[in-house]
């Protein structure tokens, strides 16, 4: 008989680790190969691991609730003689590379039991510390040890010259946390604030404009049931408006503007605790009409968090409704790999002056906001984009 380590996967771009939330086999059941053993979530999405091979699932098995890096050994199946032999494994006791390695895994878990422990313990905090004018080497020990970053000390008050946090500071800081109640992060609340913060370390500036919504809104009763929503429509215009202007779509890079492969726009999803951001890859070469059962598929997936990696992460941009809250105005911050974000605010009835009529008429309006990277676009280019995106939208058969 012989053993095959089940790995932790690597489970989407720039996906580091994920934590393990259930095992769906017990040791000694009878497993097929790609049956689905483990449940693991990432920042992204509830994914599932598969089964390697056929055989008996063994144990022992990595913790439930530990936080695992990709290629780490989550469990072993053991297998027949004849899968092994088909796998090419060869006789147990022959010194085969499959085998050394094995033995090597073996050694590893011997020697390094935090394998299988979680790789964050303290407060659930990124911790890549920086954005501060200067952190000593024992501050910056003592906040990477406890996964703390420098914003997390934003509301300390330092005793050091000129008002630096001390270590003394932070340990007092400490101490007072702990006389309070807390909670942990989610992995996706911890990535949401990392992403933020990332994100506010570029000059980030919003343009506003009122755009009427009529025509937009008499197009998609006409089309009912088959009904985009409003996000939809201007995911899509915000598409084709990239598509013949790309350059606001670039990003900035070292001295160099690096210009989009493709036109691909996500849109923003409330889930539990957070927010995920489906994508629609070459929204500018679909209409509509062919994109909208695809856009309320992602939207459920986005609320299970189960999104698949390839249509999550890489977008040039983002769309968000923040209008369904009740919210007229608001300045929404583009992804750190993205120079723009289009926002959507609720829609009211507003008087506009009829020209022809020499009379005011009720119209309904939304406020819509373009917030961008400034080292990229100036207020001008952001405001012919989202013109532009007005202008679309006031011909919804085109879209």
């Amino acid at each position: 008989m012989a053993l095959v380590p089940i790995l932790m996967p690597q489970l989407g771009e720039s996906i580091a680790e994920a934590t393990i939330v259930r095992f769906l086999k017990a040791p000694g059941d009878l497993v097929e190969a790609d049956t689905h053993l483990i449940e693991v979530e990432t920042n992204k999405a509830v994914m599932e691991v598969t089964a390697p091979c056929t055989g008996i699932l063994s144990g022992p098995l990595a913790e439930e609730g530990a936080s695992l890096p990709v290629g780490a050994v989550l469990g072993h199946i053991e297998v027949s003689d004849e899968e092994a032999a088909r796998m090419g494994l060869g006789d147990p006791d022959e010194p085969t590379p499959h085998r050394q390695a094995e033995k090597a895994i073996r050694e590893m878990e011997a020697s390094a039991p935090t394998m299988v422990k979680a790789t964050i313990t303290g407060l659930p905090v990124p911790a890549h510390a920086g954005g501060v004018s200067y952190l000593s080497p024992r501050m910056k020990a003592r906040m990477h040890e406890l996964g703390l970053h420098a914003a997390d000390l934003a509301g300390v008050a330092g005793s050091g010259a000129a008002g630096r946090v001390t270590i003394d500071d932070l340990e007092r800081f400490l101490e007072d946390l702990e006389r309070n109640e807390s909670s942990p992060a989610s992995s996706m609340r911890v990535a949401v604030a990392d992403a933020m913060r990332r994100s506010w370390t570029r000059p980030l500036a919003t343009v506003v404009l009122p755009v009427r919504l009529d025509t937009t809104l008499a197009h998609r009763r006409k089309n009912a049931p088959k009904k985009a929503g409003l996000a939809l429509y201007a995911l899509r215009a915000l598409a084709m408006a990239l598509a013949e202007h790309p350059a606001p779509a670039g990003r900035l890079v070292g001295d160099r503007i690096i210009h989009p492969r493709s036109i691909d726009i996500g849109f923003a999803v409330e889930a539990e605790e957070g927010v995920l951001v489906p994508v629609i890859r070459n929204a500018d070469q679909y209409p509509l009409a062919e994109m909208i059962e695809r856009y309320q598929r992602l939207v459920e997936l986005a609320r299970q968090r189960r999104l698949p990696a390839a249509e999550t992460g890489g977008s040039i941009a983002t769309v968000t409704n923040y209008g369904v809250f009740g919210l007229t105005l608001a300045t929404p911050i583009p992804l750190p790999e993205q120079t723009v974000l289009l926002g959507i605010g609720s829609g009211r009835i507003a008087p506009h002056w009829d020209p022809a009529k020499k009379e005011f008429v009720p119209i309904t309006e939304a406020f819509f906001t373009l917030s961008f990277d400034h080292r990229v676009l100036d207020g001008g280019a952001a405001g012919r984009l989202l013109k532009r995106v007005s202008e679309l939208l006031h011909s919804p058969d085109k879209l």
